[in-house]
């Protein structure tokens, strides 16, 4: 079976967009990863790209009314939010043969195969997997942002329907930054799932294989299937801001390390074909800048000038 991957992002996400693309081609080359393009300067750069295995959607090929509706009240990333729920139906509903769509956050980024994902899920018959966080104790936020992370989420066809319309019923009603005790935007409504859809959604096995900085400190590198750079940003031509969580020395060496690699090539790719790729982030300057570093001396890397070499 063909896996059918979709992902979203606009133009100022190109370059992880780009990354993402690169580790699924090297570890499921036979899949097809959709991008829903937030703007026509993304759908542009990419459609100059050809890049292998990837299908283009225009936002306003797959917006329905009820989301033309909503979308002023939502700010840029509110909405696109609110347009996951949405992803699976837009790959099923345009290509037939696709049976089970992967929605994927776009700074999400491939270690390894996604068979044991794939597996674990088929294996427990449900039609749906979700993933822990999986805090390490420090950093727990299950209260305000969830107990599961919308970041790699399969649906099967016709199977998860139930799952997949009221999730965008919720998304639609209610989407937005802020917790509100019982919500957050399109994630916290997952909380109930493994409840209210017992026999149709598995909670992974294993929550080592998904990992993020905020439970990088819990995990081996080696149990990693992906990796989620939550608010890693470019902040210049040499320089990403990776965020304030303490890292492990082999997730720098293991995780970042390679991804910076591929965040590169990306950059360069894009640059040959005449894309500007601007900065994510204005770095902090002056006594605030001073205040991040020592609070977390590797928060701002430069980009490795050969494989795997760190400037820091």
């Amino acid at each position: 079976m063909t896996e059918h991957y979709i992902t979203l992002f606009d133009s100022g996400f190109l370059p992880n967009g780009l990354a993402l693309h690169h580790s699924i081609r090297r570890h499921d080359p036979d899949s097809v990863l959709w991008i829903l393009c937030m703007d026509e300067q993304a759908y542009g750069a990419l459609e100059r790209l050809n890049l292998p295995a990837v299908r283009l959607l225009r936002l306003e090929e797959v917006e329905t009314p009820k989301l033309r509706a909503i979308r002023p009240s939502r700010s840029r990333g509110e909405y696109c939010w609110t347009l996951t729920p949405f992803t699976a139906d837009m790959v099923f509903d345009r290509d037939a043969s696709a049976r089970r769509v992967t929605y994927l956050d776009a700074d999400l980024w491939f270690l390894g195969s996604p068979a044991p994902l794939f597996s674990d899920l088929e294996r427990s018959g449900a039609s749906s997997l979700i993933t822990p966080h999986a805090y390490a104790p420090p950093y727990e936020r299950s209260d305000a942002y969830g107990i599961y992370c919308v970041q790699f989420m399969p649906f099967v066809r016709g199977a998860s329907d139930a799952i997949r319309h009221r999730w965008q019923d919720q998304c639609l009603e209610w989407c937005y930054a802020e917790p509100d005790g019982a919500r957050f935007g399109d994630q916290k409504y997952l909380d109930d799932w493994p409840q209210r859809f017992r026999e149709q959604v598995r909670v992974v096995s294993n929550p080592g294989w998904t990992q993020g900085p905020w439970n990088a400190t819990r995990f081996g590198v080696s149990e990693a299937v992906t990796y989620h750079f939550h608010r890693l940003r470019i902040v210049s031509p040499t320089r990403v801001n990776v965020g304030a969580y303490p890292l492990p020395r082999a997730h720098v060496a293991d995780v970042y390390r390679p991804y910076l690699r591929d965040l590169r090539d990306a950059v360069s790719s894009l640059t040959a074909a005449g894309v500007d790729v601007g900065i994510q982030q204005q770095p902090l300057t002056g006594f605030a800048a001073a205040k991040d570093m020592a609070s977390f001396r590797l928060r701002n890397w430069r980009w490795p000038s050969a494989p795997y070499a760190l400037e820091f």
